[in-house]
């Protein structure tokens, strides 16, 4: 359809339930990538792996290179550094420094190595790339289509029992990476405020936590929480909160980037982001006064910022519309769109000073 040819590969399916056919179902799995791109790449084509799942740049760059085809890595996460700092067995250890061998070489050796912000381009350059070699390009969400929606106009407000209420919400992925309990203190303080209630969409490997400590806690009446919307409803979703929460652990700072943060600007809404007050999510909430930056662990500036949110809606509606500004100024589909045919386009024509 519209040029687009989809190849499948042949891999194992022993599934997460066990550590040696997971790490099979890998391995597999990359053979396989390293034999189709050999099989179809030629000289002069451009390959763009992604990191997910992880160290497939390894294998494009063993396949490219046979083939004399450009890589362009394009870079979501770090791994084994994530793995590392989530605690995963072995990652901290020799295993470990051997992955990370080998996955800087595939960056090194890359045409180009795509990162979404300037806080992974300096992990980037840590590992050895060269200066020229890297290009921050931000991901990006519909914003065309996820527009701001007012709340008496959003029909989820109504289905949901949300009429006048005041919501903080959450849309997306809810793993490891992210914080919660921050979140979990906050609503502790304001349980006596019945006009709040935080709502959660989405899923991931703490969703249920995060369901079982409210529980715990008794908060049921402050939550609610929706399993991830069709995507003709996201604009919807998306607009639903007066202000959204987002989380990343300080420690994974440069290795992740929450680009939730592009739909919640595309609705026009503030955001607290959760996360390193010095990092690279909270200069870009502080720089455009689009809501909060707060360390983990700070409940109670947490419960301050939705309790004065919800006391003052053109506050909240101002933060909004710098959010929606920012978005515009620096992050449209449109605009990443435009850079990246510019780099493909440039590695193409081989006008890249500097690249092999």
């Amino acid at each position: 359809m519209r040029g687009v040819q989809v190849h499948r590969i042949a891999t194992t399916r022993f599934g997460r339930s066990n550590l040696p056919g997971r790490a099979l179902d890998y391995l597999t799995f990359y053979v396989s990538v390293w034999r189709r791109i050999a099989a179809l790449a030629g000289p002069g084509d451009i390959v763009v792996p992604m990191t997910d799942p992880p160290l497939l740049s390894v294998a494009a760059h063993h396949a490219t290179g046979r083939r004399q085809a450009y890589l362009v890595n394009w870079l979501q996460d770090l791994y084994p550094e994530v793995a590392a700092e989530l605690g995963v067995p072995l990652m901290r250890g020799p295993l470990g420094s051997v992955i990370a061998f080998f996955r800087n070489q595939s960056l090194r050796r890359a045409h180009a190595n795509v990162v979404l912000g300037t806080s992974m381009a300096a992990r980037a350059r840590a590992c050895g790339v060269a200066e020229n070699a890297i290009e921050v390009i931000a991901n990006w969400c519909n914003d065309e289509e996820v527009v701001p929606i007012p709340a008496a106009d959003n029909p989820l407000r109504h289905e949901w029992g949300l009429t006048g209420k005041f919501v903080v919400g959450y849309s997306g992925n809810l793993g490891r990476a992210h914080e919660f309990d921050t979140v979990l203190d906050a609503a502790d303080r304001l349980r006596g405020d019945t006009r709040i209630v935080f709502v959660c969409i989405g899923g991931g490997q703490h969703f249920d936590e995060l369901k079982n400590k409210v529980r715990a806690r008794k908060l049921e009446g402050r939550f609610q929480f929706r399993p991830y919307q069709d995507q003709a409803a996201l604009r919807y979703s998306l607009s639903l909160p007066d202000v959204h929460w987002i989380s990343l652990r300080p420690q994974l700072e440069g290795l992740l980037f929450p680009s939730k943060l592009y739909g919640i600007a595309a609705a026009g809404r503030p955001v607290i982001a959760i996360a390193n007050p010095a990092g690279e999510i909270a200069g870009l909430v502080e720089r455009h006064r689009c809501g909060f930056a707060i360390a983990p662990g700070e409940a109670g500036k947490m419960a301050d910022a939705i309790a004065a949110l919800s006391r003052s809606p053109q506050d909240c509606a101002d933060m909004g519309t710098r959010a929606r500004q920012m978005l515009e100024a620096e992050f449209t589909r449109r605009r990443a769109l435009q850079r990246w045919q510019d780099l493909l386009a440039s590695i193409a024509m081989d006008k890249r000073p500097g690249m092999p």
